[in-house]
């Protein structure tokens, strides 16, 4: 079988009979992939704790009909150490895991942004230097622009009116203005807005000084702006635990 090599990141896995599992990957080059990793459950496998959801590794696969097969895996970053025995940062983790692998849907299709938006949410998540909610909504913001759902928090989202503008509507792509505003569009607080358009472009010296309030309104809005553009809610953000930690605050 033709053998090929990629960075990926690991979005998920599932058992397969009795010591096999199948990873969904996030490569920087192939795009997701669903891979075969045989024996990995049993406790004298050489990769196995390489291949969990967080770990960002260096792969040799092997082309299969239906399902590639991992030959190697090497690891170049554990991100779960650093987040799986924190429910904030856990809880937020499989978040960003879950919007990565809905937002990515064509299989073997490059997705270099969003491999390496993701890769880089995950380190800064792991080491616990930002805190989870604001990278959760930066990376959640970032990734729909990617996918081409980019919010608009500046000019009109309809007719491109300069703004600022107050009120902001998921189905109309962002704020507008108040000709195009639809009924029972929010009107967050200017520094919601603020604090929004500094996560979309990654501004995180506005970000980190805003106030609590604002942060919660932001939380609101790209929740709904997320559940809009995927039709429905992501299954794990109900578990978010979005506790500000003030070590990060």
């Amino acid at each position: 079988m033709p053998l090929y090599r990629d960075e990926a990141i690991v979005l998920r896995t599932q058992k397969l009979g009795e010591a096999d599992r199948i990873a969904t990957l996030l490569t920087r080059t192939h795009g997701k992939i669903r891979a075969v990793a045989k024996g990995v459950r049993r406790t004298s496998s050489r990769f196995g704790a390489r291949l969990e959801p967080f770990s960002h590794v260096d792969l040799q696969l092997a082309t299969g009909r239906t399902l590639d097969v991992v030959t190697q895996a090497v690891s170049i970053s554990a991100y779960g150490e650093g987040i799986v025995n924190d429910y904030a940062r856990y809880t937020t983790g499989t978040v960003l895991l879950e919007t990565a692998d809905r937002l990515v849907v064509e299989e073997k299709e490059p997705a270099t942004q969003q491999h390496l938006l993701l890769a880089g949410a995950l380190r800064v998540l792991s080491t616990g230097e930002r805190e989870p909610a604001l990278i959760l909504d930066s990376f959640l913001l970032r990734s729909l622009a990617i996918s081409g759902y980019a919010p608009s928090f500046a000019d009109c989202a309809k007719c491109g009116e300069e703004g600022p503008h107050r009120a902001f509507n998921p189905a109309a792509g962002g704020v507008v203005c108040s000709t195009c505003r639809p009924p029972a569009s929010a009107m967050p607080a200017p520094t919601t807005i603020a604090l929004l358009s500094a996560l979309l472009t990654g501004d995180w010296p506005t970000a980190q000084q805003s106030d609590p309030r604002a942060r919660r309104e932001a939380n609101t809005l790209v929740a709904a702006f997320v559940a809009y553009h995927l039709d429905r809610n992501l299954r794990s953000l109900p578990y978010l635990d979005l506790t500000p930690d003030p070590a990060t605050s």
